[in-house]
């Protein structure tokens, strides 16, 4: 139907069968035959042909300005599918936790974003469960979460800090709210641990932390510039390191968006450049 109404808007503008065959590359009899199936689908006479040439019925005329709107909407809609295969426009939407968020994921987003500015984000911080559930209902394209599914990403490292001098045997526990991967693990390896704090965000736990509230199990990632300046110190304990894989999630790499795909791909691609540890 497309090439018909192409077709016939060729003809109407170059005013004769023939010249508008050869516009369109087509033999005149395969012109003829695209408007007469035109016709029936509308099932109305749409040009009329003399010695004069062709002009348009009162059908075509009504049609014309239709089928030229008809013809532009679907080339706007070309060149939209087209600038977001070529990644000059889309949407990617990503869930993670808290390290995932905070520590491990700016860099890999802030070079996609370098080299696709028309792409938007959208990133939710969450727990894993809460990731997988809106990976499930479709309103994330990929997540990055502590799940045995998924791709391999990186291995993290949970290990236990205080701040310089305070003395860790029996000191108490900083800790997040159940519900993240961090609290589990911990009430499974510590399932005697005092904790007296109960926060939301890795940035609250370490200044409890240094403050010398206590001492916290949290990733290696989130303490690296702490351990590094002197601000935290690593607990030895027989029960870390605790290992902590990292998995990228999707529905599927024939479901994700032209965007998504092109972000799994550079997070899998900095994964392999990482140095491990």
């Amino acid at each position: 139907m497309l090439d018909a109404l192409q077709h016939f808007v060729l003809i109407a503008e170059h005013g004769t069968f023939t010249r508008a065959a050869r516009h369109a590359h087509l033999s005149q009899p395969a012109l003829t035959a695209s408007i007469q199936r035109l016709e029936e689908a509308f099932g109305a006479r749409l040009l009329h042909r003399d010695r004069a040439g062709t002009s348009l019925t009162a059908a075509g005329r009504v049609l014309l300005p239709r089928a030229l709107h008809i013809l532009a909407a679907v080339g706007d809609a070309m060149r939209a599918v087209a600038e977001v295969e070529g990644l000059e426009a889309g949407e990617v939407r990503l869930g993670a936790g808290a390290t995932a968020c905070t520590y491990l994921l700016p860099p890999t987003l802030s070079a996609f974003r370098a080299s696709h500015p028309g792409v938007r984000f959208r990133l939710r911080e969450a727990t894993t469960a809460e990731v997988l559930d809106a990976l499930e209902r479709g309103e994330i394209d990929l997540g990055v979460v502590t799940h045995p599914e998924g791709e391999p990403w990186i291995d993290d490292q949970l290990i236990l800090v205080a701040a310089p001098g305070l003395p860790a045997d029996g000191a108490p526990f900083v800790t997040f709210g159940r519900g993240s991967t961090t609290r589990a693990l911990l009430d499974q390896h510590f399932p005697d641990a005092d904790v007296v704090m109960e926060l939301g965000s890795i940035a609250a736990v370490k200044g409890n932390v240094r403050a010398g509230i206590g001492v916290a199990l949290v990733s290696r990632f989130a303490v690296e510039h702490d351990l590094a300046l002197g601000r935290l110190v690593e607990v030895p304990h027989p029960a870390t390191p605790i290992l902590r894989p990292m998995h990228i999630v999707h529905r599927g790499e024939d479901r994700l968006p032209p965007a998504a795909a092109a972000l799994r791909h550079l997070l899998l691609a900095r994964r392999a450049a990482r140095p491990k540890r």
